[in-house]
C-alpha cells in the first residue's frame, strides 16, 4: 500500500488539537522550492494563513532562483533561501536542517509535493507536516509528510490552498501580493509614459521548448493589436535567445512591436502591472502578470490549462491540444500542441477582452 493510501486524511482540524496559545499563534512553514511561476501561484497560501492566524509566525523555504518572489512579502515573517541542489549533499542537508530548526516550526505545509520540498518540512522538526495525497504527492513526499490531503480541484493554486483545510481554512480569499518595491513601480510607470496608447506585452519565452509558440504568429498578433485596437506591443525577454526571438517578432510585426528593456524579475513585474494585456505561453511571467492584475491570455500545449492556466477571470486560457505523458516526456516533446493554437484564436480572444470593461483579477 502506498504512503498516500496508508495515511488517511484526518478530519479533525489541526487548530482543534493544539493548546489554545498555539492555536492562536502557530508557527507555520510553507515549502515551495522552485519554478518562479509555481512559486507565484502559491503566494495566496501566505495571505490565507495570515488572514486566519493574524498572530502566527509564517516562514517560507525556497531555492534562491525563486526567492525574489517571496523575499519581503508582507505576510511572511521569515524566508529561508537554499541553494539549488541543497538536498544532494550531506552538507547541504545539514545546513538546511540547522536553519530550519531555528524557526521552531510546529506545522509545515508542503505545497510542492516532491522529495526536496517534503524533506525541508521534515528537517524543520515540525510535528505536523501537511502534504498532498495521491498523484500530486510524488516521490518520497507521501512518506515524509504525515497528514495527507486529497486533491479536490486541479489548479495548482487551488491544490495548494486545499492543504489548509486541516488548519480550518476553507474558501480563503485570493491575494497575490507580489513584493514589488516602490522604486520598481516608479521606474515602470515612467517607462510606460513613453506610450500614450494601450499597451500589450508579448512573451515568446518559456522554460520548455514544447511550450513555445511561433515567432511569426506573435508578429501577426502584434499587427492585429495595432491595426484593430490601436495597441502597441512590447516584447519581453530574459536571455540572449529570447532577445533574438523578440527582435524577430518586432521585424515580423512591421515595427508595430518594440523590444522591452532589460529588467530583473521585480522590475519586470512592475512593467507588467502597467500593461493592458499580456499574452504568453505557460511561464513565470504569465503568472506574474496575473498577480499584478493584468488581463492575460495564456497559451497551453504541454501543460493543462486547468492545472496551471492564468487563474480566474478576466483571464483567458487557450488550449486546442495536449501533449500526453509524464513531465519528462512533455518537456522533451515538440510543440505540435502549441501550434494547434492559431493566430485567429488569439486575435478573437483579444477582441473579446477589449470589448469588455477592464476589471482586474482578485
Amino acid at each position: 500500500m502506498s504512503a498516500s493510501n496508508s495515511k488517511k486524511h484526518d478530519n479533525l482540524t489541526y487548530a482543534s488539537r493544539l493548546p489554545d496559545s498555539a492555536a492562536r499563534s502557530p508557527r507555520l512553514l510553507i515549502s515551495r522550492m522552485s519554478a518562479i511561476g509555481d512559486t507565484i501561484l502559491t503566494l495566496p497560501v501566505a495571505g490565507a494563513l495570515r488572514d486566519a492566524y493574524p498572530n502566527a509566525f509564517i516562514a517560507w523555504v525556497v531555492e534562491k532562483k525563486s526567492a525574489a518572489m517571496v523575499r519581503q512579502q508582507e505576510f511572511l515573517d521569515s524566508v529561508v533561501e537554499l541553494e539549488r541542489g541543497w538536498f544532494t549533499s550531506p552538507r547541504g542537508i545539514f545546513e538546511a536542517r540547522r536553519r530550519l530548526r531555528k524557526l521552531n516550526i510546529d506545522t509545515a505545509i508542503d505545497c510542492q509535493g516532491n522529495t526536496k520540498s517534503a524533506l525541508a518540512c521534515w528537517l524543520s522538526g515540525a510535528e505536523r507536516r501537511i502534504g498532498h495525497a495521491g498523484y500530486h504527492g510524488s516521490e518520497l513526499s507521501g512518506w515524509l509528510n504525515n497528514l495527507l490531503v486529497p486533491t479536490r480541484k486541479p489548479h495548482l493554486t487551488d491544490r495548494s490552498l486545499g492543504l489548509l483545510e486541516p488548519l480550518a481554512i476553507k474558501q480563503p480569499r485570493i491575494r497575490w501580493q507580489l513584493p514589488v518595491p516602490a522604486e520598481a513601480i516608479e521606474w515602470a510607470e515612467a517607462w510606460r509614459r513613453r506610450f500614450p496608447q494601450r499597451l500589450a506585452v508579448l512573451n515568446p519565452g518559456a522554460s520548455w521548448d514544447s511550450k513555445l509558440w511561433e515567432m511569426d504568429r506573435f508578429g501577426a498578433v502584434a499587427t492585429h493589436l495595432d491595426n484593430v485596437h490601436q495597441t502597441r506591443s512590447v516584447v519581453i525577454w530574459g536571455n540572449a535567445q529570447e532577445r533574438e526571438w523578440g527582435e524577430e517578432i518586432v521585424e515580423m510585426s512591421g515595427g508595430t512591436a518594440v523590444l522591452a528593456p532589460d529588467t530583473n524579475l521585480l522590475h519586470l513585474a512592475a512593467l507588467l502591472g502597467t500593461a493592458d494585456l499580456f499574452i504568453s505561453g505557460d511561464s513565470g511571467p504569465m503568472h506574474m502578470a496575473v498577480a499584478m492584475g493584468t488581463r492575460t491570455i495564456g497559451l497551453h500545449g504541454a501543460t493543462r490549462a486547468a492545472d496551471s492556466g492564468p487563474y480566474g477571470p478576466p483571464h483567458v486560457a487557450l488550449q486546442r491540444a495536449f501533449h500526453d505523458g509524464n513531465r519528462r516526456e512533455r518537456r522533451a516533446a515538440g510543440n505540435t500542441a502549441m501550434r494547434a493554437i492559431t493566430v485567429e484564436d488569439v486575435c478573437q480572444s483579444i477582441d473579446k477582452i477589449f470589448a469588455q470593461p477592464h476589471a482586474a483579477a482578485a
